[in-house]
Order: structure tokens, then C-alpha cells, then sequence
């Protein structure tokens, strides 16, 4: 295990390589994450009135994070796959971007923030690719993992 400075993902010849977690107990860890897509306000009305030719955008963005979570461990090449509870994509529009916040929950030996934080950015860019025909200056930005937290062993639940 690491301590202070050390890198987590490096051996001691100083190849990558998977932390082992074996010895570690299950836990209840929770991270949440969040992210947001500027646009155009033209854009977020189409979004607002369900008029994108593509059709519901937060509909197919909250399924896409949702389903991105679940597989987050075949995208990040260290990441460990661990057994998911719960996954949440919730939006909020405002008048020039559409704020994206995820949720994520797990009872495992290692943490879910990459899980929340593979959520949000996945929606975002499902948004983009569902908003890209009629908005072609959109960007995301304030990709972030706003907490996680993990009960302390033995804990009861």
C-alpha cells in the first residue's frame, strides 16, 4: 500500500501495474461527480422541447452514462471491475449549458469515483453528439469529482 507520495499504480521496477486489493474488505463507498456542456441557448430550447431530430437527449444521455459506468473498467486500463449498486445521471438546464451530475455506489474493496466520474463525462459527450448537427460550438468543461466517501470496516448497514 501506498504511503504519502508513493504512485499506487507503479511496481517496484516502475511498470504500470494493477494495485492489488485482495486483502482489503468490502465497504460501502459512494462518489458523485459532475461536469457541464455549454451551448447555445437555440440549443438548449431544442433540448428543453424534446425538438432534436435525433430525439430525447437526456433521455439517451442518462442511459449512455449509465451503461458507460457499468464498463468503466474495459476503458481505464488500471481500473478495478467492481460490483456496482447503484449508477444515477441527473441534469439540470440552465440558459446556456446543461449541468450534469452523477452518482455513483458500490459495497466493494476499492473505490467507484472513476465509475461517477466515466458517468458524467459520457453523458456530456452524448449530449454533444445528440445537440452536434445544430450547435457546432459546444464544449464541456469542469469535469470534477465533487465526493466520495467509504464506511469505515465493520460498520453495519
Amino acid at each position: 500500500m501506498a504511503t504519502g507520495s508513493e504512485l499506487t499504480h507503479i511496481d517496484g521496477a516502475g511498470k504500470a501495474s494493477m494495485v492489488d486489493v485482495s486483502g482489503k474488505p468490502r465497504v460501502r463507498r459512494t462518489a458523485r461527480a459532475a461536469c457541464s456542456i455549454l451551448m447555445a441557448p437555440s440549443t438548449i430550447a431544442l433540448v428543453r422541447a424534446n425538438g432534436m431530430a435525433k430525439g430525447d437527449v437526456l433521455a439517451a444521455a442518462r442511459i449512455a452514462g449509465i451503461m458507460a459506468a457499468k464498463r468503466t473498467a474495459e476503458l481505464i486500463p488500471l481500473c478495478h471491475n467492481i460490483e456496482i449498486d447503484r449508477i444515477a445521471v441527473d441534469f439540470v438546464i440552465r440558459d446556456d449549458r446543461v449541468d450534469i451530475e452523477s452518482l455513483a455506489i458500490c459495497t466493494d474493496k476499492t473505490g467507484i469515483e472513476m465509475e461517477a466520474l466515466t458517468a458524467a463525462s459520457i453523458a456530456a459527450l452524448t449530449i454533444w453528439d445528440m445537440c452536434k448537427a445544430v450547435d457546432k460550438n459546444m464544449h464541456v468543461e469542469g469535469l470534477t469529482l465533487l465526493e466520495k466517501t467509504k464506511e469505515a470496516s465493520g460498520e453495519a448497514r
